[in-house]
């Protein structure tokens, strides 16, 4: 009969599974990103585990697993969230799920705590916020209290070049060209590496924001998140540093939403109306699909629509 001395705890399972998961990033079949949450969110799971004198993995009840993904978190600020929104919980019970899987598929168990756990429903999408100029105006002239001390009116000259909130996160003073009113990103999981032309506006605070940060010292910089940081802890502070300007700047209330996505629409319906092609929608967003590029930009392509 195994002792517990036989049996993987969850902290030795986590460094096996964590191989695993690494190797499917590197053979494109996982984000790296995910792999940074999924290890997160199990190191979570053993703080949790432990308060209930649990360290084994084959301990780890349905009981106990259904208890962390629904159990209390905390905001940016450290204050208390009682119940947790959707995504967390999605997002805990797909970690605590590929665990248990990886760990089978490895011989350390044959538990599956989560095999009868119920699916987790998603809130129906709401619709963009459909920013019009004026209202991106007023984004601007909010985010840029501050400057260039201020990460806000880079991180929104960024959105407003084409870029996502991962490419926002990651981007560099050394990716700047400002005398060819352009930055460079290297792309994401998502998006394809490109050049995206700059405006005068974004030229401005961007110029301003890279000198300020090289009077630290040598660079380059990162222009809006900390190099130090997770990709996930990083695209979450590109979140939460626009909805500062977009509460700032009166346009996210509790009726109205305004994320960095309905920035990514705004600027692909200002493509599609300079350019009239879908391609360079795609082409200026890094995507691969028109279809994707299509429903950023609000066009119905297929039903009679530009199909450039």
């Amino acid at each position: 009969m195994a002792t517990s001395m036989d049996r993987p705890t969850i902290k030795d399972t986590l460094l096996q599974v964590s191989r695993v998961w690494k190797q499917l990033a590197w053979d494109g079949a996982m984000s790296i990103n995910t792999v940074d949450e999924y290890i997160e969110v199990i190191e979570r799971l053993i703080s949790f585990a432990r308060a209930q004198q649990v360290t084994q993995l084959d301990d780890i009840t349905a009981a106990l697993a259904e208890a962390f993904v629904n159990a209390p978190g905390h905001d940016r600020h450290r204050g208390v969230i009682a119940t947790p929104a959707g995504g967390t919980r999605r997002q805990r019970r797909s970690a605590v799920t590929s665990l248990f899987t990886h760990a089978r598929a490895l011989g350390l168990t044959k538990a599956a705590p989560m095999v009868d756990s119920a699916t987790i429903a998603r809130s129906p999408r709401q619709p963009g916020a459909d920013l019009q100029p004026h209202e991106v105006a007023r984004l601007q002239f909010h985010s840029e209290r501050g400057m260039p001390a201020t990460r806000h009116a880079a991180l929104l000259a960024l959105l407003l070049a084409g870029f996502c909130s991962a490419e926002v996160g990651a981007a560099a003073s050394g990716d700047l060209d400002l005398d060819a009113r352009s930055v460079h990103t290297n792309g994401s999981t998502r998006t394809s590496a490109r050049s995206c032309p700059l405006d005068e506006w974004g030229c401005q605070v961007l110029g301003l924001r890279a000198a300020y940060l090289g009077r630290r010292g040598p660079g380059p910089h990162q222009l809006v998140a900390s190099a130090t940081s997770a990709p996930s802890v990083v695209q979450s502070s590109v979140g939460s540093g626009f909805g500062d300007i977009a509460r700032r700047s009166g346009l996210s209330t509790h009726t109205r939403k305004v994320e960095p996505r309905d920035i990514t629409r705004y600027v692909a319906r200002k493509i599609l109306n300079e350019t009239g092609q879908l391609s360079e929608v795609a082409r200026r967003l890094g995507l691969s699909s028109l279809d994707v590029a299509a429903g950023l930009a609000d066009l119905q392509w297929h039903t009679g629509g530009d199909a450039a």
